[in-house]
């Protein structure tokens, strides 16, 4: 398989720093279950297969930092998509069941559909299907949702951070419609990528009068609105705790106009807390990482683009991973290295964020949202 090289400048960018997992003395053969120092099991690698995207979000890549000049990736420096084969079934034996694709926005890579269809065919040790995702801005998924689906993509999560148009707009700051977001939802919805996930990202005085609109649209639907507090991931965003709109008031908006009730999470580490409409309508999701931290049960690795782990969203470095899967190393001591990294774990920055020197310490060195996935 040949993938174009798009020109890009050097790569010099401290966000990158790494080190490289260490192989063990003694290797040993997963078992599919392995723990980090919490007693977090490792269960969601989300694999980031691009660091570019076509919008520049306020919140991930405003313009002021990304903008033409900015130095992206060499395709070199990219992992090859039988390398993130190879690390998905190391990650797999280790008791990894859900694989989510981002960017980045992954439908930028080229032949995406061509690495959905290797990774649909891996098998967990019991035998079962993966759940495969990806997260997207469905500027491309009208196009490709069909050929995703026919590769082996059981469902899709789709940002949306507001359905009036105006307002999209400016937040997306690359004047792309909502209309053209919906036509990706529908034709997503269509060829059976289910259920949909709409996430929108709440930042307090830009979009919060959205709230209710968002809910208010996709009622009804069997489309799932998850409503994500603003975060302070990555040094680029500009954060402030003043434009967090905490979940609690999210629920409070949306129960005025339109009743809710609490639903029990799905499985273990869910990051959103649920709530179903009492007539039947569906639900809705919020995920408060800001206000109420899901450190305690995160079960999430991350794989950068160019092949590096990071244990947090919020990490400030990762372990190159790249360094053991371009190397004369087995499986077996890759896969050993691995569960080394995860078993000395300690991230728990959102239970941290509340500390000002924490937040201090870690501000210029947080690895953006852009290049780790969110």
């Amino acid at each position: 398989m040949t993938e174009s090289v798009i020109p890009i400048f050097d790569l010099r960018d401290h966000r990158y720093r790494s080190m490289t997992p260490v192989i063990p003395r003694v290797l040993a053969a997963p078992s599919g279950l392995v723990a980090d120092t919490r007693g977090r099991p490792l269960h969601d690698l989300r694999i980031s297969v691009t660091d570019r995207c076509n919008f520049r979000c306020v919140y991930c890549m405003p313009k002021e930092v990304f903008d033409k000049d900015y130095t992206f990736l060499p395709h070199s420096e990219l992992l090859s998509f039988e390398e993130i084969e190879r690390a998905a079934r190391l990650f797999v034996a280790h008791g990894v069941e859900k694989i989510r694709l981002t960017g980045g926005e992954p439908l930028l890579r080229k032949n995406i559909e061509k690495l959905v269809e290797m990774l649909a065919r891996i098998e967990t040790p019991a035998g079962k299907p993966l759940d495969l995702t990806l997260t997207t801005n469905a500027s491309l998924l009208a196009r490709k949702a069909r050929p995703l689906r026919d590769a082996g993509l059981t469902r899709v999560s789709v940002s949306l951070d507001a359905i009036d148009d105006a307002t999209f707009r400016r937040m997306n700051d690359v004047d792309f419609a909502v209309a053209d977001v919906l036509d990706g939802i529908e034709t997503a919805q269509a060829v059976g990528l289910a259920p949909i996930k709409v996430n929108m990202v709440v930042k307090r005085g830009t979009n919060d009068a959205q709230i209710v609109p968002m809910a208010a649209h996709f009622r009804g639907s069997g489309i799932i609105v998850r409503f994500i507090e603003f975060m302070d991931v990555g040094a680029s965003n500009h954060w402030q705790m003043g434009e967090v709109l905490p979940s609690a008031e999210v629920v409070r908006r949306i129960h005025e106009a339109f009743p809710l009730e609490a639903v029990a999470a799905n499985y273990s580490g869910e990051t959103a807390e649920r709530w179903r409409y009492r007539d039947g309508a569906g639900e809705i999701g919020v995920i408060s990482s800001v206000t109420h931290a899901f450190c305690g049960d995160c079960s999430r690795i991350r794989l950068s683009t160019e092949g590096k782990l990071y244990l947090c969203l919020f990490a400030t470095e990762g372990h190159d991973l790249r360094a053991l899967l371009r190397g004369p190393h087995s499986d077996l001591e890759i896969a050993s290295a691995i569960a080394e990294v995860w078993r000395a774990r300690t991230d728990h920055y959102s239970e941290q964020r509340s500390d000002p020197a924490v937040r201090r310490a870690r501000a210029d060195s947080k690895i953006e949202m852009s290049y780790i996935g969110g």
